[in-house]
């Protein structure tokens, strides 16, 4: 049988200035290349339905998207937050803690790096360039997304690094925010050359690896294509 694998959705209007629910087919390509089935997650789901379909995956994956509200982390504001919803905060925060909590695998990227890192307790930059000194440029034109522009040095020893397979490898960047305090619970994975953490993991958990950038446009690597199947994996056990 095969893992169902839920993906965080965004909110959006069409057109005709309609509700949506919007995702990147990147995602859904790259779990059903590693053998999952996507199941989408509206962020709009009732309170007395998300723990319903919490209980019926076998690992969630939280995509990338708008910023995470400044006072899930007592952010300093900046005017270039964008993209918040309420309601994907909150979806998501209770999802990150229900899987650290009991074992559900789950993979972040991106925004979803960031999520982790926030539902278990760390913070953000919430505007790279003006608070890392000597920040890289890290937020590159949606257009971008299969070029890399900068490597991250893998931590020896690290689950991610096992299950990439590479000591260091080379990722695309679309981002202005990153991780700043890491959540006491998690473990550097793995930092770009300007040090921003770029990759998280719980130690001890079945599967729980979250990074900065966006692997699901870079499945023609190994290294990615090992990390979506390792995952996928971990969720089938």
């Amino acid at each position: 049988m095969k893992p169902l694998i839920g993906i965080t959705t965004n909110q959006s209007t069409n057109a005709n200035g309609h509700p949506t629910v919007t995702l990147m087919q990147a995602y859904i390509h790259a779990v059903m290349q590693a053998g999952g089935v996507p199941v989408l997650i509206p962020s709009m789901i009732h309170a007395d339905g998300w723990d319903a379909l919490y209980a019926r995956l076998d690992g969630i994956l939280f995509s990338g998207g708008g910023d995470i509200a400044i006072e899930h982390f007592a952010g300093v504001p900046h005017p270039r937050v964008y993209g918040v919803e309420p309601e994907r905060d909150a979806l998501e925060l209770k999802m990150i803690q229900a899987s650290a909590s009991d074992g559900k695998p789950f993979l972040g990227i991106c925004r979803g790096c960031q999520l982790v890192n926030v539902g278990l307790g760390g913070t953000l930059y919430t505007h790279l360039p003006d608070q890392l000194p000597g920040a890289l440029d890290h937020a590159y034109p949606g257009h971008l997304r299969t070029t890399l522009v900068h490597e991250v040095k893998i931590e020896e020893g690290t689950h991610i690094a096992e299950v990439l397979g590479e000591p260091i490898v080379k990722v695309n960047s679309l981002h202005h925010q990153g991780l700043k305090d890491i959540a006491p619970s998690l473990r550097v994975a793995g930092r770009a050359p300007d040090g921003l953490v770029e990759a998280v993991e719980l130690p001890g958990h079945p599967f729980g690896i979250a990074v900065q950038w966006h692997p699901e446009w870079l499945t023609d690597q190994e290294s990615t294509r090992n990390l979506f199947r390792k995952f996928v994996e971990a969720a089938k056990r």
